[in-house]
């Protein structure tokens, strides 16, 4: 053969070899969006699946809570089938941007630095933040108290971001202990290993019932924060269809209702706008 027809062949192999690359690499990157999700039936959603009420796994191993009743009803309207995937709450986002999942439904709250790195759906919930301490404690009444003391928080939480970005610069250097799930955080602090905590009251009852730990809330809410379907950025017809699904569920009662069924209490009016 000669070199002319040789060099043609080679070229023309390495284009469909790279062509077909290029197919598989687009087909990788866009099997997250609405018509991929609903072309397989199913919908992938991530969760931290230790977070009670929100997303825990009951005594029949499978996962229940306030945002895996959100998913599936989301799931439903949307024509497929919700799928939960556990991680660690830090590795939530990282996952979601590699095409792990197809959503995020595990309390993960609106930031600027998140809505550069995910797309976000309108708030479907509003969490007033308090300071928790062990009952015995006085000398912490309010985060101003925190200087100088050890406090322990979720990794990658938003909670983590605000003790060190914001707190930490107001109030004086203080030591954060972070922790992949809230019940040792809280084990930690009812044993006296940090001195306080900052979480949400709708997280903190049912843990603190079920583990019979000896801590409090003090003080007034020290901020509120609104969480929101994440997915990855671009996203923006699955976006679009779940913000439909979210103000049919309010419109129609659904929200309210699944609402209530976990905190016995109805939503706050200002929950999502």
């Amino acid at each position: 053969m000669k070199k002319g027809k040789i060099f043609f062949a080679f070229a023309a192999t390495a284009a469909l070899i790279l062509g077909a690359c290029g197919n598989s690499e687009t087909k990788k990157e866009n099997n997250n969006t609405l018509s991929a999700i609903q072309e397989k039936g199913e919908m992938t959603v991530g969760i931290m699946g230790t977070y009670a009420p929100y997303n825990f796994m009951n005594k029949d191993k499978e996962y229940t809570g306030f945002d895996v009743d959100i998913a599936k009803e989301l799931a439903k309207r949307l024509d497929v089938k919700a799928k939960f995937v556990a991680q660690d709450f830090s590795g939530l986002i990282p996952g979601l941007q590699k095409g792990k999942y197809d959503a995020l439904l595990s309390q993960v709250t609106i930031t600027p630095d998140r809505e550069k790195q995910v797309d976000f759906t309108a708030p479907y919930i509003t969490n007033d933040v308090k300071v928790i301490v062990k009952e015995d404690n006085t000398s912490i009444k309010s985060v101003e108290d925190f200087k100088g003391k050890k406090i322990g928080v979720g990794l990658g939480t938003n909670d983590e971001a605000f003790l060190r970005n914001e707190l930490m610069p107001k109030v004086g250097d203080f030591k954060i202990n972070t922790y992949d799930d809230v019940i040792t955080t809280l084990k930690d602090l009812d044993a006296g290993r940090v001195d306080a905590t900052i979480n949400n009251v709708y997280a903190l009852k049912p843990i603190i019932e079920k583990n019979g730990f000896k801590v409090k809330a003090v003080g007034d809410p020290i901020k509120s924060d609104k969480a929101a379907v994440a997915v990855k950025k671009g996203n923006k017809e699955l976006v679009e269809a779940m913000n439909k699904a979210l103000a049919d569920m309010k419109k129609d009662g659904t929200y309210k209702e699944i609402f209530v069924k976990w905190f016995d209490e109805e939503p706050k009016a200002d929950l999502g706008k």
